[in-house]
């Protein structure tokens, strides 16, 4: 199998080639022998699996500490992949935020590509969590998995049987890519993925590293895949024709959503592009291989969640223009038609025409179902910032926005706007920051993660958590302020459902002595502080994966 030319590092004004044929042709099988038999030279040689004196991996569990991860990582050749990883997705001010292992991102994108095979290299427990947690959330696909022992791992083995699973698995008839993710522990000792091929009888490989050492949230995770997937149909894309996509080419250019959207936000959006001769193009991560190539072949690339550093770094190397925030409440409507109108060269005129067209009935749908209370906000999906926005302009007394995401400077305007207005806002907001924000303001209601929920009810704050109620409904155009504010004020009327609650169960016990008790029993602190010690002398700098 010939080598895959490599991407040029930037392209001016990329043009996107499509080919009539649906399929790419299939590899010379003797070429494949023959790059079989390299890899397998390259991966048993002495280190190249990381399994070499100085790899200091054996016996290294996912629990070992996240600082002896990172050692023993940048020891097997991974110093450059922690530090891009460093660099696209920083911390700060807090270390990481308290949130679901990351690789659940990058398995949800790849689970919901179609013709896309998914395999895990990691610990079996991690990999059972994941499984359970992505089929729970509704994949319903199997997830491919490469076991290892210390001796596997350490001897370059494990590589050998992730490359002998992957050859078994290309199957140009079933799948398009193959999706191969090393976890913890694998990218701890330098498992090499980089020595996969390219591509396999015409399916494409794809090998990511996704620790939780060193990606900090599972929202970033999607980035990772969906920026090396980017990175890999552009170098297609240079080389020639590409599969057009499955609905044909629209008729007219098009603007590229970067960021996990409710379904009918793309809608919506295509409705605000219209006026100005513009269409909505395909939402990155994609559902589709061949989404890619309509992804990288847009006049501009809207980026509604501002964290995909990776994705919006190939976008910009095809001579994209990227515009952040997103058209959410009147304001953010008017200033996103204003971004899109000057990226894409659209008439002054059309986009004054767009504008007419649509704020008179985002500002009806503001004033006729206003929020009347107090909030705090906090989640970690990416959108927390746009929220915001659409729940001040509904009128919301809004006092805290918390995001574990990191500050780019594609969420800028939004800081700006809702800093303007006397809201605060945390990036790699911390559980206990949201918590001390719960207590410092009082809300009439609070949004928030699982614990942040549960806490609110404790003291009776009507509470709604973030994922499955906000982030899932949609946020843009007139539909936008309508649906939110309605959930938001049911949220708020139940102020007086949960005082009578707290006063039914009153008396009945909570912490140690939850429960109704004859003789409530009697916190025993000393023995709780001395266990409290000698727990944390035993994991003392541990950390989960």
């Amino acid at each position: 199998m010939t080598e895959r030319q490599a991407p040029s590092d930037a392209r001016d004004d990329a043009e996107v080639r499509y080919d009539a044929a649906a399929d790419a042709p299939l590899a010379n099988e003797a070429e494949i022998e023959a790059q079989a038999a390299g890899d397998a030279a390259a991966a048993a040689a002495p280190g190249a699996a990381g399994g070499g004196e100085g790899a200091g991996v054996d016996g290294l569990g996912c629990h070992g500490g996240k600082d002896r991860l990172k050692q023993a990582a940048e020891a097997a050749g991974n110093s450059e992949l922690l530090a891009r990883y460093a660099a696209d997705y920083p911390t700060g001010p807090h270390d990481q935020p308290q949130s679901m292992c990351p690789a659940f991102g990058s398995l949800r994108v790849g689970l919901r590509m179609r013709r896309t095979a998914t395999v895990l290299s990691g610990s079996a427990c991690c990999v059972y969590g994941l499984t359970f947690t992505s089929h729970f959330y509704g994949a319903r696909r199997s997830v491919g998995y490469v076991p290892f022992s210390s001796e596997t791992l350490v001897t370059g083995k494990l590589f050998e049987d992730i490359r002998e699973a992957v050859f078994a698995l290309a199957d140009p008839a079933l799948y398009d890519t193959i999706v191969v993710t090393n976890l913890c522990v694998p990218t701890a000792s330098g498992v090499p993925l980089r020595l996969l091929p390219d591509e396999i009888n015409g399916v494409r490989v794809i090998g990511i590293d996704v620790p939780g050492f060193g990606v900090p949230t599972h929202a970033e995770a999607k980035d990772v895949l969906a920026g090396a997937m980017l990175a890999y149909a552009r170098g297609e894309a240079e080389q020639g024709p590409v599969q057009a996509p499955r609905e044909g080419r629209s008729g007219r250019p098009t603007v590229t959503l970067v960021g996990e959207m409710f379904p009918a936000d793309p809608v919506i959006l295509g409705r605000l592009l219209e006026p100005l001769g513009l269409a909505a193009g395909p939402v990155v991560p994609t559902r589709e291989w061949r989404e890619l190539y309509g992804a990288l072949d847009c006049a501009a690339v809207a980026a509604i969640h501002p964290f995909y550093t990776a994705s919006f770094r190939e976008f910009e190397a095809a001579g994209r223009t990227i515009v952040g925030s997103a058209p959410v409440g009147r304001d953010g409507t008017a200033d996103w038609l204003e971004a899109i109108g000057e990226a894409c060269g659209i008439a002054r005129r059309k986009v004054t025409e767009a504008k007419n067209a649509v704020l008179p009935a985002i500002e009806a749908a503001l004033a006729g179902l206003p929020i009347r209370g107090r909030i705090t906000l906090s989640g970690y999906e990416g959108s927390e910032l746009l929220v915001a926005r659409l729940l001040v302009e509904s009128g919301a007394d809004l006092r805290y926005v918390g995001t574990a995401c990191p500050r780019t400077r594609f969420s800028e305007a939004d800081r700006d706007w809702l800093e303007a207005r006397g809201v605060a806002v945390h990036y790699r907001a911390s559980l206990e920051q949201d918590l001390a924000a719960l207590e410092a303001f009082e809300p009439d209601l609070a949004i928030g993660t699982t614990p942040v929920v549960q806490k609110a009810k404790e003291r009776a704050i009507p509470a709604l958590y973030f994922t499955n109620l906000i982030s899932a409904r949609p946020l843009m155009g007139p539909a936008g302020a309508g649906s939110l504010a309605q959930v938001i004020n049911g949220a708020l009327a139940n102020k007086a459902r949960f005082e009578r609650m707290r006063s039914f169960f009153e008396g009945v016990g909570s912490g140690h002595a939850a429960g109704v008790w004859e003789e409530v029993p009697q916190a025993r602190e000393g023995t709780r502080a001395r266990t409290t010690q000698a727990r944390e002398r035993v994991v003392e700098g541990s950390v989960g994966c």
